[in-house]
């Protein structure tokens, strides 16, 4: 199977009929092959057999719910997954999350957001099997205003991934774009995409503030037009994403070696 095959396939898991069909009509309106199940263990079987691009999941289910069928899923495939849930609560999205969900969406939802999420997710690079599968290539980062939203939030690694020999700074931390390689002290860190992308975005960014919904167009590559998309679950998100950051990076939010938090803006580089 060829990438751009495997880029045309998406796997959906979702136990009601209706909210199925709505999801599979959005995947096949972005142009996306895609493969339905109504239950965890058959959706974790038609990603090993697929290797989709993208995948949803709904978190109740009979049988394992979409929490474990998220770590299953995300123990054997690189896939996107986009979490769909009636529970919007800080808790719930923190789950979601740390089950191995790249994106977490509230129920009900717009199938024109959802649709946007997925053609955001398809721009994104993904691994597997030790490679890289990469998208297609976005418009770089222009300079923000004095709001702290970027006028093009692009992917952050657009300018420098094709360069293997430049590596980004920031105290003993270093980045690379090219091979998606964190190190701390010459040792290696285990990120997941979003995490690295996150990361990427703050040490280009150095000193600026980079605001929850700047950070969460950012990580969809989209332009800050579309910031309507952008509710308190996306910023409830980036807060999950950025602790997770922290802990592996060993950093700590009240005394922050490597990135800082502005209260009530977002985040940046320490100085």
């Amino acid at each position: 199977m060829t990438d751009t095959e495997r880029q045309q396939i998406a796997v959906v898991v979702e136990d009601d009929p209706e909210i199925r069909e709505l999801i599979v009509e959005v995947f096949e309106s972005a142009g996306l092959r895609t493969v339905a199940v109504d239950n965890g263990i058959d959706g974790v079987e038609a990603v090993k057999t697929h290797d989709p691009s993208v995948t949803t999941l709904d978190i109740n289910m009979d049988g394992i719910d979409g929490l474990e069928t998220a770590r299953r899923i995300r123990s054997v495939s690189p896939t996107f997954i986009i979490m769909l849930s009636g529970l919007g609560d800080e808790t719930d999205i923190v789950l979601g999350l740390n089950a191995g969900a790249d994106e977490y969406v509230v129920k009900p939802f717009r199938p024109r957001e959802l649709r946007a999420r997925i053609e955001a997710a398809l721009r994104r690079p993904r691994f597997g099997n030790g490679s890289l599968h990469s998208s297609a290539p976005v418009a770089s980062d222009e300079p923000q205003g004095t709001s702290g939203e970027a006028s093009h939030a692009s992917a952050p690694t657009a300018l420098l991934a094709g360069n293997p020999d430049v590596w980004l700074t920031h105290r003993d931390l270093r980045l690379n774009a090219a091979t998606r390689t964190v190190l701390i002290a010459n040792d290696e860190l285990d990120l997941t995409r979003t995490e690295f992308d996150l990361l990427a975005t703050l040490i280009e960014s150095k000193r600026r503030v980079r605001s929850k919904s700047d950070l969460t167009l950012v990580l969809r590559g989209e332009a800050a037009a579309t910031s309507y998309y952008v509710g308190e679950a996306d910023k409830r998100a980036v807060e999950a994403h950025m602790a997770n950051l922290r802990r592996k990076i060993g950093d700590n939010a009240n005394d922050p070696r490597y990135i800082e938090t502005v209260r009530g803006v977002g985040y940046r580089l320490t100085p």
